[in-house]
């Protein structure tokens, strides 16, 4: 099938590469010509593994292609997804002006039956008003709108795509539900009970209701986390005995500093703001975010306990900044609110992260920026693990060259990646989260 992806960010960049890769003639837009020219020689403006080999063999197979303007692939097109970002409004509310103008350049340039199906995670409400602008452009066209959300999480996109958990379609029309079948029927082969239909708000709701069921549960642990501080009980031995419950499920309960990242912050608030307008406020929700907040803002003053209150003067490595592992996205990371918190308090900051040094530098005044754990604790008072890098963990981080660089061998793992024992009888005084801090010998 031939299928043109509007926008290359995250979702389209890797939306567009996979369905090329399952056999499909794939089309994306970037409206930037310079960001469509630098794509087509196979270069990568994001970190993703995975995705650099997909983009490539599939742009050497001709299967997949990148332009500035739709008007040369949209005509030809079974399915356009709208692929566009959809970043918080002044209100929390989704800003939709990006996919508001993709349909309407789109609508422009449709002939024959198109699918217009909307990628970008929207409102509930989004999709019809797309049809409404397709045909206030184009009245003669002949298309369908569907919501597709996607389910990809950043660091596993790829291997997401290929084995998705479910695939849901919304739309009231036969044809375009067996266009969107046949499109996705290469992830369907003995799996066809994940193929979800249903109608269009239905679609919209299922992603925001997906990502703020996750957020709140990953709230849920941190607050059982601060519990388990307090009473000298393992947050780790908790989720481990609720998670083996099949109704309640592991992920998501690994404590920590907090969610962030370019889906749960911006999808809990807008899905809050959505209900609240619609009368049907979700309070749960709402809590989530305050708590989430919150949590990530006092990130500082945790460490700030462990060295005597205070970190005026002190050194502090940040190691890792990205809002999670294996990808270079640092919008919403609870590493930029540690630092931040850090330098209002008077410390001052090291930080090293193998991939998101470039997109964190600007957000940043003040932090100096080193190439690898052990340079960037040099000097330390303590040292912060906040992101689940490879690099920060067991049989990877060298712990004697970490200790013999540091001032104060003091580790704050925000990510509980160490056996608290084994921390200390490498010489550290070690604190995480949701469990009782671990003393050297002697200390």
């Amino acid at each position: 099938m031939k299928v043109v992806v509007i926008g290359t960010g995250y979702v389209g960049l890797v939306s567009g590469a996979c369905f090329a890769d399952i056999g499909h003639d794939v089309t994306c837009i970037d409206k930037n010509p310079d960001i469509s020219a630098r794509l087509e020689r196979g270069e990568i403006p994001i970190f993703e593994p995975g995705l650099s080999d997909v983009v490539g063999r599939n742009i050497a197979r001709g299967r997949l292609a990148f332009a500035s303007s739709p008007a040369s692939s949209v005509p030809s097109a079974d399915v356009v997804f709208i692929a566009v970002g959809t970043p918080p409004g002044g209100s929390g509310d989704a800003d939709l002006s990006y996919v508001r103008a993709a349909a309407g350049e789109l609508a422009l340039c449709l002939s024959g039956y198109t699918v217009i199906a909307t990628k970008s995670t929207v409102p509930v409400g989004t999709n019809r008003a797309v049809a409404r602008i397709v045909r206030a452009a184009s009245p003669d066209a002949n298309f369908d709108v569907a919501s597709v959300p996607e389910f990809l999480r950043e660091g596993s996109a790829v291997s997401d795509f290929a084995a998705p958990d479910r695939i849901v379609v919304g739309t009231d029309n036969a044809r375009a539900a067996d266009v969107l079948r046949q499109l996705h029927q290469p992830l369907l082969e003995g799996r066809s009970d994940r193929f979800v239909l249903t109608g269009v708000e239905t679609a919209e709701l299922i992603k925001y209701s997906a990502n703020a069921f996750l957020a709140v549960k990953i709230t849920f642990i941190n607050e059982i986390a601060n519990l388990c501080e307090r009473v000298g009980a393992d947050v780790e031995d908790v989720a481990r005995g609720m998670g083996l419950d099949s109704r309640v499920g592991r992920w998501g309960l690994s404590a920590g500093p907090g969610y962030g990242g370019s889906c749960f912050p911006k999808d809990t608030l807008a899905l809050a703001h959505d209900a609240a307008k619609a009368g049907a406020p979700i309070r749960l929700v709402e809590t989530a975010i305050e708590v989430n907040d919150a949590r990530k803002k006092s990130l500082a003053d945790r460490v700030s306990s462990v060295i005597g209150g205070s970190v005026a003067g002190k050194t502090v490595a940040v190691l890792g900044i990205t809002f999670k592992a294996n990808t270079d996205d640092v919008r919403d990371s609870p590493a930029i609110d540690l630092a931040r918190g850090l330098l209002a308090a008077g410390a001052q900051v090291r930080v090293f992260d193998p991939e998101g040094a470039p997109h964190a530098r600007s957000l940043l005044d003040g932090v100096t920026w080193w190439p690898s754990t052990v340079e960037a604790a040099a000097g330390a008072h303590v040292a912060t693990i906040v992101t689940e890098w490879d690099h920060f963990k067991p049989g990877r981080l060298d712990m004697d060259a970490l200790k013999a660089a540091m001032v104060t061998p003091v580790l704050v793992d925000f990510r509980n990646l160490f056996d608290p024992t084994v921390a200390a009888a490498a010489g550290f005084t070690y604190v995480s989260v949701g469990r009782q801090p671990a003393l050297p010998e002697g200390a």
